[in-house]
């Protein structure tokens, strides 16, 4: 049985690595993260050895290798931010919640995502939560946050 994968595949048959960066982007839209399993066929398919994938795939930042959270953090490290204290919010939400940026909870509830900017200056530090932004962050306020995500899952 097809999977999903194998019909984005399909779909870009001939492109070559032209296609590398698209065929990409299109299996992180429908799976929500780039897998193994996903870089080995794409290699397969196009005749690209998996290490350059990963190579292309791990110079840009658009591209993950885990799934997201329900509940997908981004953290601002701008320099509004970053001057503001954005490094002692993301310290105390890794504290929090047990994980590095980059990476999801056992539960898979929440992940973190460390963005250079969001382009809300005049709210930082700024953390911004599947859209939601939250304005004047600080270590003391993460904590009601989280709860107020936890109780919706």
């Amino acid at each position: 049985m097809k999977t999903s994968i194998d019909n984005i595949l399909d779909k870009h048959v001939g492109k070559g690595r032209d296609a590398l960066i698209a065929l990409l982007q299109e299996i992180q839209e429908t799976e929500g993260f780039l897998s193994e399993e996903a870089i080995v066929k794409t290699g397969q398919k196009l005749g690209i050895p998996t290490s350059k994938i990963y190579g292309v795939a791990t110079f840009y930042n658009q591209f993950r290798f885990e799934p997201q959270g329900k509940f997908h953090i981004q953290v601002c490290r701008g320099t509004a931010c970053h001057v503001l204290g954005s490094l002692t919010v993301l310290q105390e939400l890794e504290r929090l919640l047990k994980v590095k940026a980059g990476q999801t909870t056992r539960d898979g509830l929440f992940s973190i995502e460390v963005v250079a900017c969001i382009g809300a200056c005049g709210l930082a530090p700024v953390i911004n939560i599947n859209g939601t932004f939250h304005a004047n962050m600080t270590p003391e306020k993460l904590e009601n946050i989280l709860e107020t995500y936890r109780k919706q899952a």
